[in-house]
């Protein structure tokens, strides 16, 4: 079956559907990734997002039950140079077909001219479909829904808080869209973890008397949940406290920092991030489509730089015991380069 990707600028792309039939939409943005499409897929900090990836061959090595970030996949669509239909792999357990049943994928398109395009014009909305060529249309409806309200942590954050038994120190995970193996790499540490909802007041968090606060990350543009960064304001100072990504930016905003949208976001898993302490320059695993500025206050020392773009990538308080990075230290491209953050905020639990 045909299928047509129609970008708000009216720029479209007709390729061969697979998975969902029907209409979907969302932003467009690519990703840089050669292999972890099954991380990608099941990101909620994907939630609303079309991934374009840039690698032509995705599926090769198939789908299994084990290294999925959520129980679903976020995607609202999933766009591919060529999508294999017979991997090869002894971990591979679940088929492409039963994968796809609930999101659209095109495939045998140019990818890397859609990738350019949004490089050189930015990343926009855009409207796939199965059941109307009709391009003008289509292009039109990418537009219109572009300006419309996305609630979409709401989404993704659970909706009931969730214990996972340690023996050691109790740290409080503030769900935006928090991927497994961020809860692994506490688990890791020994960490007893509790995961609660997006909308978590900061009275409710104080009453379980964690010994840590862990902000996650989640999808979209952090300024459409205020209510985070004021519960956030009510937790600052209280307990040694990491951000990452999402859970980066609103700490950044709840200290009166300022965000705005990169041209094209930062998305994939070789971004070289420089921490400025030490000097040495980590390959990092990105997903975001906003930034930090760098206007803090004397209180706040930069402590991580991408060397892409110069943006902010990490920060800490010279007076609180507040950690934060804009990139995923769990996604482990190093494999294992960036786990030293848990680590750091494991010494700041320990030492209060």
């Amino acid at each position: 079956m045909k299928a047509v990707l129609v970008l708000e600028d009216g720029t479209y792309y007709q390729g061969t559907a697979f998975g969902k039939k029907g209409t979907a939409h969302g932003e467009v943005v690519f990703n840089t990734c050669m292999t972890g499409y099954q991380e990608v897929l099941t990101d909620p900090s994907y939630r609303g997002q079309m991934v374009v990836m840039t690698y032509p061959l995705i599926g090769n090595y198939g789908f299994n039950t084990e290294d999925s970030e959520s129980g679903t996949p976020h995607v609202r669509a999933f766009i591919v140079r060529e999508l294999c239909d017979y991997p090869s792999n002894w971990r591979s357990s679940v088929t492409a077909g039963t994968f796809f049943d609930d999101v659209m994928v095109l495939s045998d398109i140019d990818t890397r001219h859609l990738t350019r395009h949004i490089r050189e014009q930015g990343s926009m909305y855009a409207v796939l479909s199965t059941e109307s060529d009709d391009i003008e249309a289509l292009a039109q409806k990418a537009r219109e829904l572009s300006g419309e309200p996305k609630e979409l942590v709401a989404e993704v954050t659970r909706k009931k808080p969730r214990h996972i038994e340690g023996k050691g120190p109790h740290v409080a995970v503030l769900d935006f869209g928090v991927k497994e193996n961020i809860l692994r790499s506490l688990q890791g540490l020994g960490a007893a973890v509790t995961v609660l909802p997006a909308d978590t007041t900061a009275e409710a968090v104080k009453a379980l008397s964690p010994d840590g606060i862990l902000l996650s990350n989640g999808p979209g543009d952090p300024r459409d949940i205020p209510r985070a960064i004021e519960t956030i304001k009510g937790l600052i100072g209280y307990k040694p406290t990491l951000g990452i990504c999402l859970g980066h930016q609103l700490l950044g905003l709840a200290l009166g920092g300022t965000i705005y949208k990169l041209k094209f976001g930062h998305h994939g898993g070789n971004h070289p991030v420089k921490d400025l302490t030490t000097g040495r320059v980590y390959i990092t695993s990105q997903n975001h489509n906003y930034a930090l500025g760098e206007d803090f206050s004397p209180d706040i020392t930069v402590t991580h730089m991408n060397l892409n773009d110069n943006t902010l990538e990490g920060f800490v308080h010279n007076k609180l015991p507040l950690l934060s990075v804009q990139y995923h230290p769990e996604a482990a491209p190093g494999p294992l380069d960036s786990d030293y953050i848990f680590h750091q905020f494991y010494e700041l639990i320990k030492a209060s």
